[in-house]
């Protein structure tokens, strides 16, 4: 199984357990281009720690795509 068809076996096996639709492929390449971001751009342990955070919000009610944005902007500010 190649790197990429683990991941998104893991993803639906998450979701599945936390009772969660499965995240669009678009939605995954967002978050992982934070991470990535804040992981070059701040720290490497920024990463996980800025994922969940973004969840939260989501969680709360705010956009995917708007909340990664304003982080994003975030990260470039630095």
């Amino acid at each position: 199984m190649s790197g990429s068809d683990e991941l998104t076996g893991w993803i639906a096996q998450a979701c599945e357990e936390l009772g969660l639709a499965p995240l669009t492929t678009a939605e995954q390449a967002a978050i992982l281009d934070l991470a990535r971001d804040v992981a070059h751009n701040v720290a490497r342990p920024g990463a996980p720690l800025t994922a969940f955070l973004l969840g939260v919000a989501v969680g709360r009610g705010a956009d995917l795509e708007a909340t990664r944005a304003r982080l994003v902007a975030l990260v470039n500010e630095r």
